[in-house]
């Protein structure tokens, strides 16, 4: 937190103002030299200085000081850091882009590693293969001390985060909501793991509801805070391609991972490829495209197995990264539903084979 409570106060007053946005807040700070400066400006002054009337009588108006005493004790008591852009904790990668959050509420921290962070997002109905392939690329970058970066939503978010801190690595939550909201309230868990190995952020006041119109604001701080944004299932309408519209603006690499032709959720990351966004099937692709070709651990390219029988090693086999539904598996091997649910069961058992809702199965890579 800023070492000046009178600063960081008078940076939460400001931008508690009705009318200043961040683009008036930064207007306002380059003609008086700092919030506190604005805020303490009589309405002449302000008019002087080229604001309008209306907002000049608002600033001088303003009662802020309530609010922003009560949004610091508040972070105070929730441990949360309020870190302002002209801080040295601030994220660098996001101080340099267009219209970046003024101040940041974090709980958790922002590490040097996090200066490698990607991001990982999708729809939130993904598809066996889309949950599969998040949570075992999440895992795998994680691994190669590589910090995913997503938006604690349901379905691929989730996905992202869990597989970071499956492989025990590092990850940040940006939310859309107050820092004190969980959202979904099913991932109050995640956000208390998330925050105490990484970081959860945002840039809304304590108790900001998750109204929709934050989102797509939130998502250009996922995108900033990372090198680059890998997409992973997303319908044509889904807001994460508002995420890779703001990593191509602010010169981030965009990777999006090809999906089934006839599946609604492969049209994003497809049209994506089709427009030039990279194409990659597996951690690999991705630390190659960032210098970091040897980075994916030996473990995770040869992985030994155990003592499998006969009947074991054939429902294995018939098992990829791909989740299959059982009477497919059953189909391929040969046998019945009944046999090759127990052949399942026990691969399970072996750490071999993943279960995922609907009676489907994947190989685990963990």
């Amino acid at each position: 937190m800023t070492e000046d409570p009178e600063k960081t106060l008078s940076w939460i007053g400001l931008i508690s103002v009705p009318g200043v946005g961040r683009t008036t807040f930064r207007k306002l700070v380059s003609l008086f030299g700092s919030p506190r400066a604005a805020l303490g400006a009589s309405a002449s002054d302000l008019r002087e200085s080229g604001v309008s009337e209306r907002l000049a009588g608002i600033i001088a108006g303003h009662s802020w000081r309530e609010h922003a005493e009560r949004e610091l004790e508040m972070a105070r008591a929730a441990g949360v850091s309020v870190v302002t852009d002209d801080d040295p904790s601030y994220p660098a990668g996001l101080r340099g882009t267009s219209d970046s959050p003024v101040f940041l509420y974090i709980r958790g921290n922002i590490a040097a590693a996090d200066d490698q962070a990607l991001a990982i997002v999708g729809t939130r109905t993904p598809t066996p293969y889309g949950t599969t392939v998040a949570g075992r690329m999440a895992r795998e970058l994680a691994r190669a001390g590589i910090t995913i970066v997503s938006g604690m939503a349901r379905g691929i978010d989730t996905q992202a985060h869990l597989g970071a801190l499956a492989a025990k690595g590092r990850t940040i939550a940006v939310l859309g909501c107050g820092i004190d909201v969980a959202y979904p309230p099913e991932n109050r868990e995640l956000m208390e793991r998330i925050a105490a190995s990484g970081a959860v952020v945002t840039e809304n006041p304590f108790g900001t509801p998750p109204e929709s119109g934050y989102f797509p604001a939130r998502n250009r701080i996922i995108s900033g805070l990372s090198r680059g944004t890998v997409i992973i299932e997303a319908t044509e309408d889904s807001g994460s391609l508002i995420t890779a519209d703001y990593a191509v603006k602010q010169g981030r690499t965009l990777f999006a991972v090809p999906g089934n032709v006839g599946s609604p959720t492969s049209r994003g990351p497809n049209s994506l490829i089709k427009k030039g966004a990279v194409l990659v099937e597996h951690a690999g692709d991705i630390l190659s495209r960032i210098g970091r070709p040897d980075a994916v651990p030996a473990a995770d390219r040869s992985r030994p197995l155990p003592e499998m029988s006969e009947d074991e090693r054939r429902t294995f086999l018939a098992l990829g990264m791909e989740a299959k539904h059982i009477d497919q598996v059953a189909s391929e091997t040969g046998g019945n539903a009944s046999r090759t649910g127990s052949m399942l069961t026990l691969l399970e058992l072996k750490g071999l084979v993943k279960q995922l809702p609907g009676k489907y199965f994947v190989r685990d890579s963990e």
